[in-house]
């Protein structure tokens, strides 16, 4: 669970970095504020992914959800 913890907490932030400088790249003319916002939405967008695919996950793989706990 630590490494998970670390890796995300390397991951996502390393990804909002990403996402900045590839739009000043990608459009030049945006702000740095405007940047920022999509950069935020787009790190959130694929931490919600994640996290549906998790519960997917945990849902598909337990018999009853309730009270399986393998």
């Amino acid at each position: 669970m630590w490494r998970t913890l670390a890796l995300a907490s390397a991951f996502f932030p390393g990804l909002f970095i990403l996402c900045i400088r590839l739009l000043r790249w990608a459009a030049p003319g945006w702000s740095l504020k405007d940047r920022i916002l999509l950069s935020g939405r787009l790190v959130s967008t694929v931490q919600a992914t994640m996290a549906t695919v998790s519960g997917i996950t945990v849902v598909l793989s337990c018999k009853n959800v309730v009270s399986d706990s393998s």
